[in-house]
């Protein structure tokens, strides 16, 4: 617990530490009009350069609704949204440039800042990505929703190894995709944040941190079409080399619809010392979630999961290296062990109780590389049928698993339980 402490003390100094910013850069009187029809992009541009160029400052929007294109933050420079005032994306496809983006076809996403330092984004309102367009367009082509297999439509909130970030206050919405994704960026806070999309708009996870370290994910509300949080770090079948993602706590938040709080599963660089704690989970289709495959794994260990509760989740604990899928179809052959094996070991799930759930669990690794050193403490879960042991190595203690029909724990002759 002190070294959990300890991360998280030091990721909230490291951006409280951020330069007073003194000059304030109103976004209207660079030009914006916030009458929710004119497209502000070149105006909020000029008050963030301004602003930058002054050595920082603040760029205020305030009074109403700006329509806008991508723009583009600068090294300390916040972007202060006011209540009841909406950054709204442009509705117009064309304003969205194509670019490489994390290594695959991309489009430029609405607000991003790349190689920047000291910078945030406050104030009480809201960044909408006015997604739906792309929801359906994404909904007609086939491999929308994989990085690099076609080009990816645009994410909302893009950090690019940036340092000392800082995301606090605002809602964030209806992102064409992903929704806010720090990208090889380090010491970054985000906390008192809701993040919404419809409960079937296609990947538009909340928050994705891609080799992305010592962060702090807190106080966050996610209701959502997609993970409610992934940390990843390499696409599939990624050439290398990938930076893990590693030093991340996420507490007290609380996430509805979704696919749960997830590790992968593009994971290709693995992941480490990630921790939990304070969640709570209310219809989202996965609960504590932790996925790859052959083709984009890595080591992936010293992660938590403490005091989480969890009501009407269709899987409460899903740990899978068959993803897309939860279990393989029949026996699965040992494959050779590549750099793009998942490995999944020293892993703690404690103080976990789950109500009105579909199935109690699923744990399974591969032959050649099973799931090791994963402990259950005081979990408590009541689903309609059990939990599933394959390849995995699985001890702890007060674990109950009540289930209305079949089995209440099924371990396979290739897995090793032992719960007291």
């Amino acid at each position: 617990m002190s070294r959990r402490i300890t991360l998280s003390l030091a990721a909230m100094l490291a951006v409280a530490a951020m330069p007073a910013c003194a000059k304030v850069c109103d976004a209207k009187a660079y030009g914006a009009r916030p009458d929710g029809v004119t497209k502000n992009t070149k105006a909020i541009q000029a008050a963030i350069d301004a602003c930058s160029a002054a050595g920082g400052g603040t760029v205020k929007l305030s009074g109403g609704t700006f329509v806008s294109g991508p723009v583009v933050l600068r090294s300390q420079v916040t972007l202060d949204i006011d209540k009841g005032t909406t950054l709204l994306g442009s509705p117009d496809h064309a304003d969205y440039p194509a670019i490489t983006e994390f290594k695959a076809p991309g489009t430029q996403a609405l607000v991003s800042a790349k190689s920047a330092e000291d910078i945030a984004i406050t104030g009480g309102g809201t960044i909408d990505g006015n997604g739906a367009s792309w929801w359906e367009e994404a909904r007609r082509t086939r491999g929308a929703g994989i990085v690099g297999e076609v080009q990816f439509r645009p994410r909302l909130v893009v950090f690019d190894h940036c340092k000392r970030v800082k995301i606090e206050g605002v809602t964030i919405q209806n992102s064409p995709s992903w929704q806010v994704v720090p990208y090889y960026t380090d010491q970054m806070v985000i906390r008192n944040v809701r993040i919404l999309a419809p409960q079937h708009s296609p990947n538009t996870d909340a928050i994705d941190p891609f080799s992305s370290s010592n962060m702090v994910i807190d106080h966050v509300y996610a209701d959502v079409g997609d993970d409610n949080i992934a940390i990843k770090s390499g696409i599939i079948n990624s050439p290398g080399a990938d930076e893990p993602s590693r030093n991340i706590t996420i507490t007290d938040c609380e996430f509805m619809h979704g696919h749960g709080l997830s590790i992968g599963s593009e994971i290709a660089g693995g992941a480490n010392n990630i921790h939990a704690e304070r969640i709570h989970f209310k219809g989202t289709d996965q609960g504590i979630r932790i996925k790859a495959n052959r083709d984009r794994g890595n080591q992936v260990y010293d992660i938590s999961f403490k005091d989480i509760t969890m009501e009407d989740v269709k899987n409460p604990i899903l740990i899978s290296e068959y993803y897309p899928r939860a279990l393989p179809e029949g026996e699965v052959p040992a494959a050779p062990i590549t750099r793009l094996t998942p490995f999944f070991h020293d892993i703690t799930i404690e103080n976990v109780k789950a109500d009105k759930s579909g199935n109690a669990g699923i744990i399974v690794g591969l032959p050649e590389s099973p799931v090791k050193n994963l402990v259950l403490k005081n979990v408590s879960i009541v689903a309609e049928t059990g939990m599933t042991v394959a390849y995995a190595e699985v001890t702890g203690e007060d674990v109950h698993l009540i289930v209305a029909k079949g089995e209440a724990m099924k371990v396979a002759p290739n897995a090793k339980v032992n719960i007291r």
